[in-house]
């Protein structure tokens, strides 16, 4: 009995057939259960009684006392090691399988013996070693009945049976044992006999399967040696006596059955009548744990028939017998469904039995679904389902349930949200997602659903992928796009994923699809957004495996069908064609495909068959099918496609053209061709049903192996599923042909389907690079967190020993997370070395590298990236064909094969087609492809069928690879490489050579006679790569004029790029990209670049570009600027840049060393008053101590240099006390560069200065406030903004009329206190350089003018100048403008170095990559939330950002990802109950969200409440985090330990692009780091695009020279001047441009500003033509007026009216024409209402306007915002990255849009390219503005609105023409319309007034026309 089980044991591992049908078993199957039974019986009742007889049973201890007998020693040891393999043996049969391999004769035999016994495994190859030097000994010494003793005195029974178990005597238990041996011979004979002549039950059944092979030779021979072996047992058996009555043994005959009934008979006899269910039941409870699930014994089912031919043998395997009663009721839609849901089933009345299973689930839930169902049972309907149900739920088709569904993804703040409203498809192929788009778009056109494709054939732009509602696609595709993932992503759009054919998780390609999902699986649960995945499959046995992956709930969205649901059924029939079938044949090779067709041809015709079976020509059932192809046949450029269409037979696979394949299927589909030839690719991916389909062969080429391999039981089933047609056949026909050794293994897999596993590992380094670039894994615990999340982890969990894990392993460690992160620190490891990312092994940090950002976007292999950086350090400056030839080595061209009979033809395509040389063989691959490639460039027709479809391939795969290798040289600064290879690329995507004409890009538009003319005298073939500008000679036309869409100039450090093109739409799209780097010649170097792209928008509009270069010593002759289309071949553009009059500046760096000086106390000051300003610290800091003398007893100007958070503002009021002491009356001018930090000084000053003993009056002057004239002469400090001081400060002089004193209390300022003056290098810095210049202008005229006190001394003293900066490396020229003498001592000229902080701090820079700002603010927040652990855990944190919106997305992250870390609440630092209560009194709805996570939100958008309440709760330590706009580093004092600058970009509305932060700024964001009272230091990390990372790394701390900034605006200086008086002539223009730092500066930096050089004479003229030109322009805008010679300069009235009302000079005269034109419409209106005033012309006409009817008003009004939107003033109001879309939506609703009729010849409308007229409007009539940044949009317009208004109603003033009197009035309605937000005739316009409720509105009507006072009484 046990050598039976063994035997049946290693037969059942060798080779496993499965039953269909579950419920019969074969022969051999039933023998093994029925063995297995008995044995453990037999177990069983030889332990009870042992147990009983041991104590006075002395055999018991027989066993015991022989093992010491000679011998023994080796057989326990086997015994003891055979124990330790883990095996569903127990260890006796193991032992004894060992024994037996040892006794083998040969050493072959024994080795294959081991191998069947021991198994797989780490432990059983440590096994094999140690046995095999022993297994002489072990034959010699050991015997099967030494192993049975040691198995019994361990415990067990000897394993015989029960009754030799209870047998005394040891001679009895010898003949029993051979007897038994003998009968256990005789069965496993007797059971291959069975197996081999067929035996497998019988019963009638449909066929399904056919399997044949040529020999079976294999079973046989083992039949041979098996009777043998039972012979060998018998004859010792009967020499022993243990058989006497031979004539009843032979009269068995090897029964079998026989056999079974007498075992069963002899011991309990209760098996043989047990049901099949009770027997299936207790056969499953024999099995090991663990291999119930998927190795159940099945054999092949009932009905399966073996017949015999001559060199084959046919297997007929029969199909499942369908059960009615286990099929769901068919669901009948109109019952279920409305009328708009059934339009995507149209057509389709009822859901079959497997949809109506499932349609609950699919179509009235949100669940992740996994179906697997055989090949055509309709699992497509059920991913419609799905669509329908996302359609519905998000509001795209009607929903009856929920009519607000289409507005659920618009925001309370009225943004547009796309996430998770878009349906993905992904399918396996290209051709299926071809099918499924065909599909999709005909059933869901009614419903208005768009569907698109977007495969490697198919690119959609972001607009296109956008407007699609389904996008279908492929895994490969879909992982490229997320990988790019981030805030608005394509990725983030996804709500619905569909992913069919899944169970391609076993195929290559699997890898793709489980980093697909395991990214997705990461993104729900770090946004908390839901995505619904619906796996479709066909039937896998570990469905649940697959469940478990894809998040699937096993109780309510795991559907698994068997073969009983597919709709028809296998018939297999030899004869189908005659009798009308079509049939499909299944190759494995492209070349395949033609030849099968020659054979079937060849063989027809000698049998006289191809013309009365195969063509259809002429036939009257397919005859009009065939005619109607017969045109579009003939245009085919495919010759076999034409040629075997005459036969009637077909061609089809992967190679072809698409247009061929498409008319394959279609002539196919429609009876055309009847024989169909074609690769496996056609079974996945188109849905071409036939009746008979046969599998020729089952052998493939694996190119990565070098050799064939089985094909994929997935593909067998996948090529089965097309036999038999759903709406025609009942029936369907499948053959497989295979081999003698594929025979057993394809019965087995058709019977018992195997487990598929992961193919992850294969290619885990690629997929790690991808999430390491995305910033999904930053560490290596990271990495193995998200290998968790694949396939590979779940089947490592279930069969750890595949994934080579032992079992003590995975016994230790249950989730295999050692495993887990040994895999990942080996691929890491890999990438290391392949300088893919940065692995620090003590760490576990991952980091980023270029070349691991361009493999991941690229999809490029990890290998291949290897080859290149080989190739790469061997050729430093490679040519064309040194290029072509490294893009052909790659990785991905492998797959390529070289055949034989393709060489001559190829040698052919060298010679003639490939202008560059081939520097491989072509034998080799890369030779190959690249003759391929160059002869497709060149448009080469190739014969070769094979050749064909591999230029195919190379050409799909040589542009994606030659541009990754173009970043790749990009990044690394290789000039020259990077230009050939972006040539290389775009040749290849064009198809002509860079060389030719560009015309040929238009190849349809020109006939090929015109290329050869312009190319004919181009000699020779050969032809290399500076043939560009050659070819740009033919057209007899200068470089400059031709091939170049960009023209560029340079203007200093600006880069100005205008694109000089007719922008055509068919041409260029929405978008032109331009690559535009610096390159050095001398040396191949890149220093610079970046990728420009122009979009039609904003055409033709310039873009400018600011470049940072290096200068090396000595400067170089020049350096080039190149600009190279991305797209167009031949747009190139070279721009020399010289150096040869460029003078350097002096970079010297006038530092302060800070002295060792013991801290003054605050005593120092001798003033009681003074000192209680310092009661919180008893000493000044270092810096304010070595100033403090120069502050507080001298009146020197002074320039303090000191990083941020120094005190500078203590050194502000030491001079301030200093100048109070010695001037009570004095006035101090405070300016700080923005408001915010004007109204934080104010708050402050009023609560220390204007409390308390001092008392002093502190003023605020700026736009939001009004004093009179002698609050401003009481006052003693003036905080303010500069433009506000600038906009004062011009009125210190008496007016010319003399009347008024002008601004007196100008004059009595005495200190002048200038904060961030380094802000003089920033565009507001002219402001600065003007009030400076005009304080030192009237210090020096007053104290001219000597005027004296009382006592003798100067009245009026000079105004000290206090300038506050950062360190700056031109301080001298700034001290000697502010006044300070830096020839001598320069006293106080202080210019400290950086690190001299109170607090030190630590600085990290990190680049990220990404063309686009979102995506890389995206990949910027998880190493945020990184940082913060890593640096400030605990402390406070600031985080700054660009925008509002910013702030938002960044805090919501920071939550997600602390979610996911499994503590939300880490950022909190107070109760919940306590944050809630503060959250519930906050306006903004973001904030009150975020700030219960402990993080606040700080922009301008918040009301004032709201920032004070973040505010606090930040200084008190309840939040700890802090996301910011930049303005919070000026404004308010909010020091943090920790500061993050997330990114240091901005969107410029006035460029409409992003432009980057000025150095300074991101300096003052990086001063918030460190808390003097509590920290020892500040930690800061500056995040930057990767290009920009050098430069930060060098000028945060070697800072620019401050540049002076009043060129731009020096004419509105000048205007400012000259309508005071200050100047009048071009002589005081050039002595007031002396006052000025630009002057200064054009000394010492001439090249900068535009001068010849730094001599005196060469600046003098540079300075007068300055001054002539803007005098020319003041004229032209009329705000000067000259004498006849041009020297002399007076105001006009705009001149003066600029000045007064701070206006651009343009603006004025912009206005005057506004009057004009509101004048002319006044007077249109006039006339046109002219009837509706009674006695028109008996009406004054100064009473005209008073009696002019509303609408004339409210035009009137429109007219005047209308124009005043229009002037200069309004040109940096921002229109933000896609306004313009929402500003033609609000456009729409107001009264004044493009709907407005016209009135005369005018139209008043609001123009959606501008928003100040669109914000003014909605404020006028209460229209709810769309999102919160048109909120201050709006007041900014409005703040300035009453100023325009004064300023356009003196413009009118001055106008004496008709109508200027209703022009006036009509003022006084704006400031009306303005003031109460009603235009004129609302009476509506009671509830704008202040404190006028509902409940007030409704009491006025019953008061009729009476007082305000009353109704608001």
């Amino acid at each position: 009995m046990e050598y039976l089980l063994n035997s049946l044991e290693r037969d059942r591992l060798r080779d496993d057939p499965h039953s269909a049908s579950g419920k019969q078993v074969t022969t051999q199957a039933a023998c093994y259960d029925f063995a297995k039974a008995l044995h453990n019986l037999a177990l069983q009742f030889a332990e009870a009684q042992r147990e009983d007889s041991k104590a006075d049973d002395p055999s018991v201890g027989n066993v015991n006392q022989g093992s010491e007998r000679e011998g023994d020693g080796v057989a326990s040891w086997l015994y003891n090691i055979a124990s330790t393999i883990p095996s569903p043996l127990d260890n006796f049969a193991l032992a004894n399988g060992i024994l037996t391999a040892c006794q083998c004769g040969d050493e072959m035999s024994m080795q294959s013996g081991l191998f069947d016994t021991l198994g797989e495994g780490e432990r059983a190859m440590e096994v094999l070693f140690e046995i095999m030097p022993r297994a002489a000994e072990i034959s010699r010494c050991v015997t099967d009945e030494q192993l049975r003793a040691i198995h019994s005195s361990s415990g067990h029974s000897s394993g015989t049976s029960a009754y030799d178990a209870v047998q005394e005597d040891p001679e009895i238990q010898n003949l029993n044992m051979l007897r038994q041996r003998a009968i256990e011979t005789a069965e496993y004979a007797s059971l291959l006999k069975v197996e081999l002549e067929g035996f497998a039950g019988s019963g009638p059944a449909a066929t399904t399967h056919t399997v044949r092979r040529t020999s079976d030779k294999a079973a046989v021979k083992l039949l041979k040696k098996s009777i043998k072996d039972a012979d060998k047992a018998m004859l010792a058996a009967k020499e022993a006596g243990a058989i006497v009555d031979d004539d009843e043994f032979d009269a068995r005959g090897y029964d079998t059955s026989a056999m079974a009934s007498e075992a069963i008979d002899q011991f309990n006899g209760g098996i043989h009548l047990m049901d099949g269910d009770e027997f299936d039941n207790f056969r499953a409870g024999l099995l090991p744990e663990g291999t119930k699930e998927y190795h159940e014994q099945k054999g092949l089912p009932i009905g399966t028939e073996r017949e015999y031919f001559d060199g084959y043998e046919m297997v007929t395997i029969p199909a499942p017998v369908r059960d009615p009663s286990k099929l769901h009721e068919r669901i009948i839609l109109a019952e279920v469904m409305n009328d708009v849901e059934r339009k995507a089933f149209e057509g389709t009345k009822s859901l079959n039995p497997m949809q109506s299973t499932v349609f609950e689930t699919a179509f009235h839930t949100s669940d992740n679904l996994l179906i697997c169902a055989p090949t055509g049972a309709g699992k497509t309907n059920v991913a419609m389902l799905t669509v329908v149900a996302h359609l519905r739920d998000k509001g795209i088709i009607k929903n009856e349930n929920d009519p607000y569904a289409a507005y659920h993804h618009i925001g309370d703040d009225h943004t547009v949200s796309p996430v998770g409203r878009k349906i993905v498809y992904i399918a396996p192929m290209k051709a299926l997602a071809q099918e499924i788009v065909e599909k999709f778009s005909s059933k869901l056109k009614s419903l208005g659903v768009v569907v698109r494709e977007l495969t490697g054939d198919m690119q959609l732009s972001r607009a296109e992928a956008d407007r699609a509602d389904i996008l279908v696609t492929t895994p490969e595709k879909w992982d490229v796009v997320t990988r790019k993932g981030g805030d608005g992503s394509l990725a983030q759009t996804c709500g619905l994923l569909i992913i069919d054919e899944v169970h391609l998780l076993a195929d290559e390609r699997g890898a793709v699809i489980e980093s697909v999902v395991a990214r997705l699986h990461r993104f729900v649960e770090s946004s908390q957004k839901q995505v619904r995945i619906v796996g479709l499959s066909a039937t896998l046995p570990n469905y649940k495996d697959v469940a478990t992956f894809l998040r699937v709930d096993k109780k309510r969205g795991l559907y698994y069908f068997g073969p009983e649901y597919r709709p028809v059924c296998y018939d297999i029939v030899s004869d189908s064609l005659k009798r009308g079938y079509q049939v499909m044949v299944f190759v494995h090779s492209r070349k395949g495909t033609g030849e099968t067709i020659e054979e079937l041809t060849e063989i027809a015709s000698k049998k006289i068959e191809l013309e009365k079976y195969f063509i259809t020509k002429g036939k009257e059932e397919n005859g009009v099918a065939h005619q109607r192809y017969v045109d579009r046949v003939e245009k085919s450029r495919n010759r076999e496609v034409v040629k075997h269409f005459q036969n009637g037979m077909g061609i089809h696979h992967a190679g072809m053209l698409r247009g061929d394949r498409k008319l394959t299927e279609q002539m196919f589909n429609d009876g055309a061709i009847k024989v169909l030839c074609c690769t496996a690719t056609l079974a996945w991916g188109i849905n071409l049903p036939a009746h008979t389909v046969v599998v020729k062969g089952t052998e493939v080429y694996n190119s990565e192996k070098g050799g064939t391999m089985d094909l994929s039981i997935l593909d067998v089933m996948q090529i089965f599923g097309r036999a038999g047609r759903p709406q025609f056949d009942t029936s369907g026909e499948a053959t497989l042909i295979t081999s003698q050794d594929g025979l057993a293994r394809y019965l087995d897999k058709l019977v018992r389907e195997v487990p598929i596993e992961s193919s992850f590992i294969k290619q885990l380094a690629d997929h790690l690079n991808a999430e390491v670039v995305g910033g999904t894994v930053t560490n290596i615990s990271e990495a193995a967190e998200w290998l968790m999340y694949t396939y590979l982890h779940v089947r490592m969990t279930k069969n750890p020993i595949a994934y080579g894990i032992n079992a003590s392993e995975s016994e230790s460690d249950p989730t295999l997370r050692g495993r887990s992160l040994e895999l990942i620190r080996d691929s890491a490891k890999l990438l290391d070395s392949y300088m893919m990312l940065r692995y620090d092994q003590s760490s576990g940090n991952l980091a980023v590298t270029d070349l691991g950002r361009v493999a991941s976007h690229f999809y490029i292999r990890a290998e291949s990236v290897a080859r290149f950086n080989e190739m790469l350090k061997v050729k430093l400056s490679p040519t064309d064909s040194d290029l072509l030839d490294i893009i052909c080595n790659a990785n991905e061209f492998e797959n390529v094969k070289v055949r034989a009979e393709e060489i001559e033809e190829v040698e052919k395509l060298m010679k003639e087609e490939c202008p560059l040389k081939v520097n491989s063989p072509i034998e080799d691959y890369q030779g190959k492809c690249c003759v391929l490639m160059q002869a497709f460039i060149s448009g080469s027709r190739i014969r070769s069928f094979t050749l064909t479809s591999d230029s195919n391939y190379i050409a799909s795969n040589a542009g994606r690879v030659a541009r990754a290798l173009f970043e790749m040289c990009l990044k690394r600064g290789s000039a020259g490489a990077a230009l050939k290879l972006l040539r290389i690329a775009k040749s290849a995507d064009k198809r002509i050579w860079w060389f030719q004409t560009p015309l040929r890009q238009f190849d349809k538009e020109l006939g090929p006679n015109i290329y050869r003319a312009l190319e004919s005298r181009i000699n020779g073939a050969k032809i290399e790569a500076n043939a560009f500008e050659y070819a740009i000679s033919l057209l007899d036309m200068h470089s400059s004029e031709v091939a170049q869409l960009c023209h560029s100039s340079k203007d200093g450090k600006r880069v100005t790029l205008t694109p000089d093109f007719t922008w055509n739409q068919r041409w260029h799209g929405s978008k032109q990209g331009f690559w535009l780097w610096v390159e050095d010649s001398s040396n191949n170097r890149i220093y610079h670049q970046e990728y420009v792209l122009f979009a039609r928008r904003s055409h033709p509009d310039p873009m400018y570009l600011e470049l940072t270069i290096p200068a090396f010593d000595p400067l170089p002759s020049q350096y080039f600027i190149r600009i190279v289309s991305d797209s167009w071949v031949g747009s190139e553009i070279l721009l020399p840049v010289t150096f040869e009059r460029i003078i350097m500046p002096d970079v010297s760096m006038a530092y302060t060393n800070l002295m060792d000086l013991t801290p003054l106390p605050v005593s120092a000051l001798k003033n009681k008053k003074f000192e209680q300003l310092y009661t919180k610290f008893s000493t000044f800091n270092p810096i304010q101590t070595q100033l403090f003398h120069v502050l507080y007893h001298t009146d020197a100007p002074v320039l303090l240099g000191a990083p941020t958070g120094s005190g500078k503002t203590i050194v502000a009021e030491l001079a301030l006390l200093r100048m109070k002491n010695k001037n009570p009356k004095a006035k101090c001018v405070y300016i700080a560069p923005m408001k915010s930090l004007a109204r934080e000084r104010l708050k402050e000053w009023k609560k220390r200065l204007g409390e308390g003993p001092l008392r002093w009056k502190v003023l605020e002057l700026s736009g939001d406030t009004h004093h009179d004239k002698k609050t401003l002469q009481n006052a003693d400090v003036l905080v303010c903004t500069p433009e506000k001081w600038d906009l004062v400060s011009r009125g210190w002089r008496a007016e010319a009329n003399g009347v008024s004193k002008g601004r007196d209390f100008v004059k009595d300022v005495r200190l002048l206190v200038i904060d961030e003056i380094h802000l003089l290098g920033e565009e507001r810095g002219a402001v600065l350089e003007a009030i400076v210049s005009r304080t030192r202008f009237i210090s020096r005229l007053l104290k001219a003018e000597g005027k004296v006190n009382e006592d003798g001394q100067d009245k009026h003293d000079a105004t000290r100048i206090v300038g506050l900066s950062t360190a700056i490396s031109n301080a001298y020229d700034l001290a000697d403008w502010i006044g300070i003498n830096t020839d001598g001592r320069k006293l106080g000229l202080y210019n400290f170095r950086p690190n001299v902080r109170p607090v030190p701090m630590e600085v990290h820079i990190q680049g990220y990559a990404g063309r686009n700002y979102c995506p890389r603010m995206a990949t910027m927040n998880k190493p945020c939330y990184a940082a913060i652990k890593e640096h400030s855990p605990t402390k406070p944190v600031i985080i700054f950002v660009a925008s509002r919106r910013q702030t938002r997305l960044t805090a919501l992250d920071l939550i997600n990802y602390a979610a996911g870390d499994e503590n939300p609440g880490v950022f909190l630092g107070c109760s919940d109950q306590y944050i809630e209560s503060v959250a519930s009194t906050l306006n903004d709805e973001s904030l009150r969200h975020t700030i219960t996570y402990g993080i606040g939100l700080h922009h301008a958008g918040l009301c004032s409440k709201d920032r004070e309440v973040v505010e606090t709760l930040f200084l008190n330590g309840d939040i700890q985090i802090l996301v910011a706009t930049a303005t919070l580093a000026w404004g308010v004092n909010l020091p943090a330990h920790f500061v993050i600058v997330k990114g240091t970009e901005y969107f410029d509305g006035k460029e409409s692009r992003y432009v980057d932060y000025p150095v300074t700024d991101v300096l003052q964001m990086m001063g918030r780091a460190g808390r003097p009272q509590f920290d020892t230091k500040g930690v800061s990390l500056v995040m930057v695009e990767e290009g920009k990372k050098n430069f930060y790394k060098k000028f945060l701390y070697d800072p620019f020279p401050v540049e002076s900034c009043l060129a731009p605006r020096l004419a509105g200086t000048l205007n400012a001047e000259i309508a005071i008086g200050t100047v009048s002539s071009i002589e005081d223009c050039l002595g007031y441009l002396d006052w000025t730092f630009f002057a200064r500066r054009c000394k010492m930096n001439p090249s900068f500003y535009g001068a010849k050089s730094s001599d005196e004479e060469d600046i003098v003229d540079f300075l007068h033509k300055t001054v002539l030109d803007c005098v020319e322009e003041l004229k032209e805008a009329r705000c000067v007026s000259s004498d006849d010679d041009g020297i002399n300069l007076a105001p006009t009235h705009l001149g003066v009216i600029a000045s007064k009302y701070y206006l651009n000079p343009k603006t004025p005269h912009q206005m005057e024409e506004g009057c004009k034109e509101t004048r002319k419409l006044i007077k249109e209106l006039y006339l046109l209402f002219a009837s509706e005033c009674e006695n028109v012309d008996n009406i004054d006409r100064n009473m005209r306007a008073l009696k002019f009817p509303d609408q004339v008003e409210e035009i009137a009004v429109a007219s005047i915002l209308y124009f005043l939107s229009r002037t200069t003033e309004f040109s940096e109001i921002p229109v933000r990255h896609n306004e313009e879309l929402l500003n033609a939506d609000l456009n729409e609703s107001l009264p004044w849009g493009p709907k407005v009729p016209l009135v005369g010849n005018i139209m008043i409308r609001a123009d959606q390219d501008y928003d100040v007229d669109i914000m003014a409007e909605p404020f006028t009539n209460g229209t709810k503005l769309p999102i919160s940044d048109y909120i201050n949009d709006t007041r900014s317009v409005l703040d300035q609105i009453p100023r325009l208004l004064a300023a356009m109603e003196n413009v009118a003033l001055n106008q004496s023409a008709e109508y200027s009197f209703d022009l006036l009035c009509m003022f006084t309605i704006a400031r009306q319309v303005i003031n109460t937000r009603s235009m004129p005739g609302d009476n509506n316009y009671l509830p704008r007034y202040p404190g006028m409720s509902n409940d007030k509105v409704k009491k006025s009507s019953s008061y009729g026309n009476q007082s305000y006072s009353n109704i608001h009484s």
